[in-house]
């Protein structure tokens, strides 16, 4: 089966090297000149674990090719997956649809044959009835077929999460002639790997499927955002998050999945789904008050943890060297999309500390991001080096490697916020060091 992917972005190319894996022919439609062009050469712009070596398998068995238009891309499909991005648009926390309207109309014009067209970007409800309606004005003598499958990849685990699912939706127009049952068919065809031994795939109303990505997103930014503010009571209590963490997660109605406080959730999913969702809730006058507070909880932690971090450092602020080891929002990504640190460093820098960054992966997607003036260390020891303070801010594996006696003698200072919680079971206080982990009263 042919298929076309249009964006090569990160949804477009996992989608489009898992798929070519299960055995479809992938023709990924990428328009940026220059990304193409690093396409072409087996350079990815992205970075995700296991994603380099299953990109270059499929493209050496010629499952993966590349073009710069959708009409190229278009010949011999079978099905067209939109996979553009949906930004929030400033000021209104609006879904940026454009894009993907673009696509919808690029393809009506384009497009040979009857074609099933696959919304994977994550867009608000009623996007898949808008995509079908510029369809079939554009072109009414050929039928399309319009599915909603959105993704629910984990960043830094994207691969895993494709090629063994816990489930994959997919929304089908049932106000359709065919009652959506052309795009079941052939989306359960391209999926064949997940329908056994157990079936992965649940099909849906287009609504139903646009909804479900952004209320999974929401109650699991909920999850994070309740944890923070519990990790804030066990500090002010001498109670301890993780203890309260374990206690809670052993309920199977809770889980302990997404209850670790952090600094604040940030990525490409949790800020601007939450937002969009809030948007959409207002729109059709039923806002959500609960999702509203988790955005401004958010936002209002990742404040404070600046106004942490200069109450630790005390007098002269201007005279204070801070070391950050992880930029990114989560570990094993170089995603700084609404990363905490696009709030903490700004702020301390303009309050005149001194700043020592490191992050295995994000240091070149970070610098066009972050004030001037801040210096881009070598490795997680060169960041500490003469600093008052160190502050963990991303769970990257490799900073609960770190030595504490080599710590000891680069470091100026004995203190260490751990917003992360790497270091809870090391007693860091040998060394001389004042341990600050959050959730827990110094």
């Amino acid at each position: 089966m042919r298929i076309t992917i249009i964006g090569g972005g990160y949804v477009g190319l996992v989608s489009g090297a898992c798929l070519a894996a299960y055995g479809a022919h992938i023709t990924l439609v990428e328009k940026d000149p220059e990304r193409l062009k690093r396409l072409e050469i087996g350079e990815l712009p992205i970075y995700e674990p296991g994603l380099e070596a299953l990109f270059s398998e499929q493209k050496a068995q010629k499952r993966l090719s590349f073009c710069a238009t959708i009409e190229e891309g278009l010949r011999g499909s079978k099905a067209a997956f939109i996979a553009v991005g949906t930004p929030a648009r400033r000021g209104s926390g609006h879904a940026d649809l454009s894009f993907v309207y673009d696509v919808a109309k690029d393809i009506a014009l384009t497009a040979q044959n009857d074609l099933v067209v696959v919304t994977k970007s994550t867009v608000p409800i009623g996007t898949g009835r808008e995509v079908s309606s510029i369809l079939r004005t554009l072109r009414p003598e050929l039928r399309f077929s319009v599915a909603s499958n959105p993704e629910f990849l984990r960043e830094g685990q994207a691969i895993a999460d494709f090629m063994n699912p816990d489930r994959v939706i997919i929304g089908l127009d049932r106000n359709s002639p065919d009652k959506g049952l052309h795009a079941q068919k052939l989306l359960t065809t391209l999926y064949h790997p997940l329908t056994h031994p157990q079936n992965k795939l649940v099909f849906m109303g287009l609504e139903s499927a646009e909804l479900t990505k952004y209320a999974a997103n929401a109650f699991l930014a909920m999850k994070v955002t309740f944890a923070n503010e519990i990790a804030d009571i066990c500090e002010a209590t001498g109670a301890d998050s993780e203890e309260v963490r374990y206690g809670m997660g052993l309920d199977p109605r809770i889980s302990p999945d997404f209850l670790m406080a952090g600094p604040g959730f940030g990525g490409s999913c949790f800020p601007k789904d939450t937002q969009a969702l809030a948007v959409t809730a207002r729109k059709v006058g039923t806002p959500s008050q609960l999702v509203e507070t988790i955005i401004a909880a958010n936002d209002a932690r990742k404040r404070r943890l600046a106004e942490r971090v200069l109450t630790l450092l005390g007098d002269h602020i201007t005279q204070k060297t801070v070391a950050i080891l992880g930029l990114t929002f989560k570990a094993n990504t170089d995603d700084m999309r609404q990363a905490p640190a696009l709030t903490l460093l700004p702020y301390l820098n303009e309050a005149g500390v001194t700043l020592r960054v490191y992050d295995p992966q994000g240091m070149t997607q970070a610098r066009p991001l972050l004030p001037k003036g801040i210096y881009f260390a070598h490795n997680a020891l060169d960041a500490a080096k003469n600093s008052d303070l160190l502050v963990i801010l991303t769970e990257w594996e490799e900073f609960s490697h770190i030595s504490f006696e080599e710590l000891q003698k680069a470091m100026k200072g004995r203190k260490i916020l751990d917003y992360r919680g790497l270091w809870k079971d090391q007693n860091v206080s040998d060394y001389g060091f004042t341990y600050h982990r959050i959730g827990k009263r110094d």
